[in-house]
This record gives C-alpha cells, structure tokens and sequence, in this order.
C-alpha cells in the first residue's frame, strides 16, 4: 500500500531554518515524480516544488524559490524540503505528493492520487 508521511515540521522564528522529510513506502521513489505543497488557514492548497523522477528538473513557486531546495535520496525512499529564511507567511501545513509518474504536473495542480497526512510549520517571533 502506498504511503507518504511527512515529518520535521516545528514552531520557529522568522528567519530560521527547518527541513521537512517525506519517507514514503508502498513504491520505490526511484521512478516517480514528487511534489511539496502547503495549506494555511483559510487558503486553497498550493503547489511549491516538485523534482522529476530523472532528477533533471525541479520547479519552484515564485514566493520560495531562492530560499526552499527541494531533494530526494532515493536510496532512503526519502524526500526532503530544505526551506531557509523562513517567514511569518510560511506559515502552513506541509505534504507531499505523488500520483507515481514520471514527470511533475504544473505545480498549481493538485489532481494527485497520493499525500501524507501532512506537517505544521509555524514561524513566529
């Protein structure tokens, strides 16, 4: 059975750092695309970053690109998200995604077949 659980979120102040892991079991990562999204209160869930299964291409929303490097290990089953200068607005709960494919969807679709239950990321002073 496919499953993807997050981990790593936390409360920290504006600035800091924090990196998110995505284990995923029930598939090998090897083959598959994978995505980050973040959902705050009141706000429809949105796209951040997703890395084709080739590795060749990773795209980013504009708001964090600069700041969040997206990875994977695919040895570990493992994807992460590295985000650095965090702001009060980052504030959400963070998943992953996949719908085992190979490529990334636009990363405003959120058509997936698959998500973790999602971690909270606070950023506050």
């Amino acid at each position: 059975q496919e499953q993807l659980v997050e981990s790593g979120g936390g409360l920290v102040q504006p600035g800091e750092s924090l990196r998110l892991s995505c284990e995923v079991s029930g598939f090998s990562l090897n083959y598959y695309a994978i995505s980050w999204f973040r959902q705050a209160p009141g706000k429809e869930r949105e796209g951040l970053s997703c890395i084709t299964a080739s590795y060749t291409t990773t795209y980013y929303e504009e708001s964090v690109k600069g700041r969040f490097t997206m990875s994977r290990d695919n040895a570990k089953n493992t994807a992460y998200l590295q985000m650095n200068s965090l702001k009060p607005e980052d504030t959400a709960v963070y998943y992953c995604a996949t719908d085992l494919d190979l490529i990334c969807r636009e990363l405003g679709d959120t058509r997936y077949d698959y998500w973790g239950q999602g971690t909270q990321v606070t950023v506050s002073s």
